[in-house]
């Protein structure tokens, strides 16, 4: 079966060359705007090309405000400083996601808590997360407690894994419920939709990532979705120093971060998102044939959730054990086609390996049966 995975694969990007996981994709106007920027001298923070991004950006998410930021991991530090996450506070995610999520509450002083992911969106749980809370904090005249630690749980974030949406309207239930700020990690979930609304826009802050193994790429670049414009208002001030406008004084009215993404980077983005449109019409394509691929067989194809619309960022398949997950992930490797085990759970690392957690009996089982697939967009129509 191996084998015939890797011809499949190959037959779908018509090379006989190594093929990466995900790589990015140049076919429309980058040159050109990259240029436009060279030429202008205007490369770093001041440009017309961060504000039209951050407007299309908007435009497409139906967010009242985009922020762009230097990378996926600041949208979301800037993200979680918004929500009003302190040092010593406790922020509910999920131990299967990508090292950022954690690194972002680790420099802000902050412990992550673990709870377990949905076999329905491979995101954070709902029913898991209610029932972590139940058992473990208490609501007091001025928010949510562990009872344990006795340290004030600020908010929920979950990710949107591999871009499929997670069952939102049920974690804003457990949000209000217990007085939490939800606070979405979008970073791989650029074009997907959770019952028609885009993702990032239903928590009070998302964060999206533009990453070069992206839907799509700035090389480096990431943006925070505000809800509402003064809060969007706050997040832009706060990325850019906090300065207060003058046109040669410098004063700065709190302390802020330098995230502010260089222009000579939005124009590359200007770029890819008239592209959004192709690549996410030729992803959903490619996912439908490793859909009709692996039906009937062993492995078992990852589709998006009933309730959802999703980019399929990364192809994955749940393997029917650790075994047949390994074999596949060395044969195809070893035969120059790239495949990846999901991340290795954030509480098995050490700098969180103390950490609070529930019950994580799906996410370990994720771990140890999932395989990503090659993803990146390609032409079925050729």
């Amino acid at each position: 079966m191996n084998k015939k995975i890797v011809e499949f694969v190959r037959d779908i990007y018509q090379t006989k060359e190594f093929i990466p996981l995900h790589a990015p994709t140049f076919v429309g106007n980058e040159l050109d705007y990259v240029s436009q920027t060279i030429n202008s001298t205007f490369v770093s923070s001041v440009g017309k090309f961060v504000d039209d991004f951050e407007h299309k950006i908007e435009k497409y998410t139906e967010t009242s405000k985009a922020v762009a930021t230097v990378n996926g991991t600041a949208a979301l530090h800037t993200a979680l400083y918004m929500a009003g996450v302190e040092r010593g506070d406790l922020v509910i995610t999920q131990a299967l996601t990508f090292v950022a999520t954690c690194n972002a509450l680790y420099h802000m002083g902050a412990e992550p808590i673990f709870v377990d992911v949905s076999k329905i969106s491979l995101g954070l749980c709902p029913k898991a997360t209610e029932e972590y809370l139940a058992e473990h904090a208490e609501l007091r005249e001025d928010g949510c407690y562990h009872k344990g630690t006795n340290q004030r749980i600020r908010a929920v974030v979950p990710m949107h894994t591999f871009g499929h949406p997670v069952e939102l309207d049920e974690l804003l239930d457990v949000c209000m419920k217990w007085q939490l700020m939800l606070v979405e990690d979008a970073a791989e979930s650029l074009g997907s939709f959770y019952k028609g609304k885009h993702t990032g826009t239903l928590g009070e802050f998302g964060a999206v990532s533009f990453n070069g193994n992206k839907i799509i790429t700035t090389g480096g670049g990431g943006m925070v979705l505000c809800r509402n414009e003064r809060d969007g208002k706050h997040a832009k001030h706060v990325t850019t120093t906090a300065k207060i406008s003058h046109p040669y004084e410098f004063f700065h009215d709190e302390a802020g971060f330098n995230y502010r993404l260089p222009n000579l980077n939005a124009a590359l983005g200007c770029a890819q998102m008239e592209m959004l449109p192709s690549f996410l019409k030729q992803k959903r394509a490619l996912a439908q044939q490793y859909r009709e691929f692996f039906q009937g067989s062993e492995f078992t194809f990852v589709s998006q959730p009933q309730y959802a619309q999703s980019n399929y960022w990364l192809n994955s398949v749940i393997c029917p054990d650790s075994e047949t997950r390994e074999v596949l992930i060395k044969e195809t490797n070893t035969q120059n086609v790239m495949t990846r085990p999901v991340w290795k759970l954030m509480h098995r690392l050490p700098m969180f390996e103390k950490a609070p957690r529930g019950d994580l009996s799906v996410s370990k089982w994720l771990e140890t049966n999932l395989v990503n697939l090659p993803s990146s967009p390609v032409d079925l129509s050729k």
